[in-house]
């Protein structure tokens, strides 16, 4: 059972470890301790809570999960290590923030199939070969569908964004490079005060979860159309 818990990422993962207990071991309840890579409350961990809750209410005696918090408790880009290690069970994730162990798992960015057709062709059962092999093992997306922006709080007139700094997440630093623009890896919790204190002048981010973060606050602009996706 220690060996098999080390292996689950996504946010499904408890659901799985239940499925897969060996019948003699149903008798004795088993915690899970996860970890989520965004800050409680905001809107990209409010499904892996709800699922978190879920599971506790109708697990007892079979499976709880211990939920430690967010990027407080283990900061984002040292989650995947953390999961491969065992100091948790489980990360609510993105392939983003682990492409320095699992880069391959980027390739889900740039598809157009939806994850029900991977499931289907076998692409995810590929993926989480290579996944395993470094320890982690993808289970599932909250959502799907959603399409990158580049944030900024100067105007933006053309496609050569020299001058412009801008956080970034691996999936979409050449992207950014490739127009020029200076690039600041930074996680999540700590972009308004990048913003704040001129670090950056934007941001690439998904449409969806800019409120709950508060960078609205230091954002004039969203540069159309989108690019990539969930």
């Amino acid at each position: 059972m220690k060996s098999t818990k080390r292996n689950f990422l996504g946010v499904l993962a408890a659901t799985a470890t239940a499925v897969l207990m060996p019948l003699g071991a149903q008798a004795q309840e088993v915690t899970l301790q996860a970890v989520n890579a965004f800050q409680e409350g905001t809107y990209y961990a409010r499904n892996f809570e709800r699922f978190v809750k879920k599971v506790n209410d109708e697990g007892k005696g079979l499976v709880q999960i211990n939920y430690i918090g967010g990027p407080k408790a283990i900061p984002t880009f040292e989650q995947g290590n953390a999961v491969r290690a065992g100091v948790v069970d489980m990360s609510n994730n993105t392939t983003s923030f682990l492409a320095g162990i699992v880069p391959e798992g980027l390739a889900l960015n740039y598809t157009n199939q939806t994850m029900a057709e991977m499931r289907k062709n076998g692409t995810i059962d590929y993926l989480n070969k290579i996944f395993l092999d470094k320890g982690l093992y993808y289970y599932a997306r909250t959502g799907e569908g959603v399409q990158y922006y580049i944030y900024s709080n100067k105007k933006i007139e053309s496609a050569d964004l020299t001058g412009l700094k801008l956080r970034i997440a691996p999936i979409y630093r050449d992207f950014f490079q490739k127009v020029n623009a200076s690039v600041v890896q930074i996680a999540p919790g700590e972009v308004y005060t990048a913003l704040e204190r001129g670090v950056v002048d934007g941001y690439g981010w998904p449409l969806i979860g800019i409120f709950d973060l508060g960078w609205h606050e230091k954002t004039k602009y969203r540069v159309e159309p989108g690019f990539y996706a969930i």
